[in-house]
């Protein structure tokens, strides 16, 4: 069995330890925090090593792999030290905030065989991936179009907004990288657009936006129009559309049940939607460990890659520059 060991155990590092705990293929061999007191809690519900360094973790030779779910700004310096070490890795995005420190990381790292799988955990959705099927197999034509859609259920917290380095960095990254995984082609053209309407205090002082749209552009005219609202009222939009020659595929929302109630002055009444990332992704990251241990296991290419995180930033910083400058920026000008 895989061991792996969780550095980072704040919300979705003790996700992923439960995840890993619970899977028939893996064994979590312990868990690290720079807060003791949230590692200790986690090592004592799970049963499983608190270890007290980084260095202690990447000594042991009971792990075999790390998922990296600390803050954003210690990935990359993570992702160094595991790969020196020699362990696999899992690690959330962003890979960091500055792509000067991205691009750096590649090259420390260029040349490693190791996993190294990057953690865009939507492209694991059953929905989502239907869609990329759907295409690949032709059965909705030549792709024109895809519409992804992604709302907040509601802003989080002054503290991590602040920190978050933005709203192309932190929320639509994940879009970004939806929007390659479904055009399957490289984006050349960015151009966005953003609003302060949810929040605009905190985005003035931030100098960030709470409402954004992005049009992507493919070199064969192929667009991803990417819609993002850091908070909508009736609970976690999720959507994604491909419109082709020959048809559409749609992977829709995530309903708390699928009972639709029809009676005396309306018709069609449905439950609220999941109202939480973790929930309604629960599938995808249990997926995500499955994907994981078969590439430490067997060989497999990891299905999301250090690459594909890299892109994804560059995307983002192209969509942070044409909003700021009101122009439409190509790719190259960022890569």
């Amino acid at each position: 069995m895989t061991g792996i060991a969780v550095l980072g155990t704040g919300r979705i590092g003790r996700m992923h330890a439960e995840n890993i705990a619970a899977h028939p293929r893996a064994r979590l061999a312990g868990v690290y925090d720079i807060h003791g007191p949230s590692a200790q809690e986690v090592a004592r519900k799970l049963g499983v090593t608190q270890f007290d360094s980084v260095e202690a973790v990447l000594g042991s030779d009971d792990v075999d792999a790390v998922l990296i779910a600390s803050s954003t700004a210690t990935h990359a310096d993570l992702i160094e030290q595991a790969v020196a070490a020699g362990k696999a890795i899992l690690c959330e995005k962003p890979i960091d905030l500055s792509l000067d420190r991205v691009n750096a990381c590649a090259a420390k790292i260029a040349g490693s065989q190791l996993p190294i799988m990057l953690g865009f955990v939507r492209r694991l959705d059953s929905g989502h991936a239907g869609v990329r099927r759907a295409i690949e197999s032709g059965r909705i034509g030549d792709l024109h179009q895809v519409i992804i859609t992604s709302r907040d259920p509601g802003m989080a917290p002054d503290a991590y907004i602040e920190v978050s380095g933005g709203i192309f960095r932190d929320m639509t990254i994940h879009d970004f990288d939806m929007a390659r995984f479904i055009l399957g082609e490289e984006v050349t053209e960015v151009s966005a657009t953003g609003s302060r309407l949810v929040d605009p205090a905190l985005m003035e002082r931030c100098d960030d936006y709470d409402t954004v749209t992005v049009v992507l552009k493919t070199a064969s005219g192929k667009q991803a129009i990417i819609n993002n609202s850091r908070r909508a009222v009736y609970g976690y939009d999720q959507r994604v559309e491909a419109f082709g020659s020959a048809g559409m595929a749609i992977s829709d929302n995530h309903a708390l049940d699928h009972v639709r109630l029809y009676g005396e002055g309306f018709t069609d009444r449905a439950a609220a939607l999941k109202d939480f990332f973790i929930e309604r992704y629960d599938e995808a990251f249990a997926a995500e460990i499955d994907a994981f241990v078969d590439a430490v296991e067997q060989g497999k290419p990891v299905p999301i890659s250090f690459e594909d995180g890299r892109q994804a930033l560059i995307l983002a910083e192209a969509a942070i520059r044409s909003a700021a400058e009101g122009r439409t920026v190509k790719t190259a000008e960022i890569g």
